[in-house]
């Protein structure tokens, strides 16, 4: 267990990485990628400002913690959206679940797949694990040749889809969150039907 001194009283934190990579994700989702530093963390989570450095080198290596835990969330919501019986309209799921995420969550989506944060880190076992969900389904879509092209043809749809909903490019009367999640069905819902059967 970590104690950190505040003057008056000691706070203990059972587990203060994840403490930190929580209170990192509410500062980011509330006030963007620039209010996030390691001092407004620790701040946050009632720590000293030294306390973030026993587990990040800088916020560089928190936003990539973060970037992380972005992946499983995504991953676990692509999970939970793959349950409908007939397999293709189960892909077309996780591409709603896919662009709606980025839709909820822009700033944390544009951590995710930045290139300054993702340059700096490995790839996270969680976000192989996002890609893994897309794939398995995909992979019982295709025959097992045109596999890979298709997994990446059905991220590069989605993502893309995503990317212009965080970016604010989609001019199509009426994106709020019901009209994105129709038009989100509609687009997977013509690249499952043109898997070749």
């Amino acid at each position: 267990m970590f104690t950190v001194s505040t003057g008056k009283t000691s706070y203990h934190h059972g587990n203060l990485r994840d403490a930190l990579v929580r209170t990192a994700l509410a500062l980011l989702e509330e006030s963007g990628v620039e209010a996030l530093t390691l001092r407004a963390a620790a701040r946050r989570a009632g720590v000293s400002a030294m306390a973030p450095y026993r587990h990040f080198a800088d916020k560089a290596a928190l936003l990539a913690a973060v970037a992380e835990q972005g992946y499983a969330d995504l991953r676990d919501r692509l999970a939970r959206a793959d349950t409908a019986a007939d397999p293709r309209q189960a892909l077309v799921e996780q591409g709603v679940a896919y662009v709606l995420f980025a839709r909820e969550r822009p700033a944390l989506f544009r951590v995710m797949f930045g290139a300054p944060v993702t340059g700096l880190m490995p790839a996270a076992p969680s976000a192989e694990g996002a890609y893994a969900t897309l794939a398995a389904r995909v992979a019982g879509l295709v025959p097992a040749d045109q596999r890979e092209t298709a997994v990446v043809a059905a991220w590069a749809l989605v993502h893309g889809l995503a990317c212009l909903t965080v970016d604010g490019r989609l001019h199509r009367a009426g994106t709020a969150e019901p009209a994105l999640e129709e038009l989100a069905r509609q687009v997977a819902g013509l690249f499952a039907a043109g898997l070749p059967a």
